[in-house]
């Protein structure tokens, strides 16, 4: 059972684990170091342990106790309990959602045992946007995805802004991390699935009249360069998401990414 521990001191180093949580240079280092990441808010939190995530510990002010009480009940892990200014000064910001947690870091599995139950994946090539990263993984946790790959210069989906964009999805949809960005698509290909590489290219299939097989990935980019000429390459067909005439003529030829995913996620969900 959690234990209630009252804190009135910022400082305390016994919440060394939510210091600075806006300042993205000290999180990755002090999230790596000590394998944690941070879940926000109370659907978050209870995603992320029905999920599996070990509890280090919770930060939050005392009228969130009585609503996660059940939940509370459930872990071994200190609840650190503290006045709102308190719980501001140690997160760097108003804590809205009023909760937070410290939560250990799972295993991330290999790219082949990740994708080897899948039919619908996306890959996301050097999406750096942690916000975007999350949305798209909501995206996919909504519109049937069973898995998503990341290039491995992709934002860490567990850093506080995926997680809390997300709403939880991070926790409900399998990924991988590759190790090797020039090499690692021929995993994918030699597990069966057919790469669809989204672009704005007017020459590209639409993607609502792309054939899809049974295993079907679909490559996302950056939203400012979209998918690396190497990637294009390795691809089996370019597909893209028709704009209207109108749209064309004003200089408008894509959506933003996570716009793009949702409605490619859609795409693919009509041959599954």
């Amino acid at each position: 059972m959690a234990r209630l521990v009252p804190l009135s001191d910022p400082g305390d180093p016994r919440l060394a684990d939510y210091f600075g949580l806006r300042d993205v240079t000290l999180r990755k280092r002090l999230e790596t170091e000590h394998g944690l990441f941070i879940a926000e808010g109370e659907k978050v939190i209870r995603r992320a342990v029905g999920a599996g995530y070990p509890a280090r510990s919770f930060l939050m002010s005392r009228r969130w106790v009585e609503p996660l009480a059940d939940l509370l009940g459930t872990v071994d892990a200190p609840v650190y309990v503290a006045d709102d200014p308190t719980v501001e000064a140690v997160a760097g910001f108003p804590v809205h959602r009023g909760a937070l947690a410290s939560m250990e870091r799972l295993p991330v599995p290999p790219v082949a045992e990740t994708i080897a139950a899948a039919h619908r994946v996306l890959v996301l090539e050097d999406l750096v946007d942690h916000g975007n990263v999350g949305a798209i993984f909501r995206c996919a946790a909504a519109l049937g995805v069973d898995a998503v790959v990341l290039s491995p210069r992709c934002a860490d989906p567990l850093y506080r802004r995926a997680v809390k964009v997300s709403m939880g999805a991070v926790f409900a949809i399998p990924y991988a991390r590759m190790t090797n960005w020039h090499d690692d698509l021929a995993i994918l290909r030699d597990a069966g699935f057919k790469l669809l590489a989204l672009t704005p290219d007017p020459s590209a299939t639409p993607i609502d009249r792309a054939p899809l097989g049974d295993r079907v990935a679909l490559m996302l980019g950056t939203e400012g360069d979209g998918l690396s000429s190497r990637w294009l390459r390795q691809s089996d067909e370019p597909v893209r998401i028709p704009m209207s005439p109108a749209a064309m003529a004003n200089g408008v030829d894509s959506l933003n990414v996570v716009a793009a995913a949702a409605i490619a996620c859609h795409s693919l969900m009509r041959a599954v």
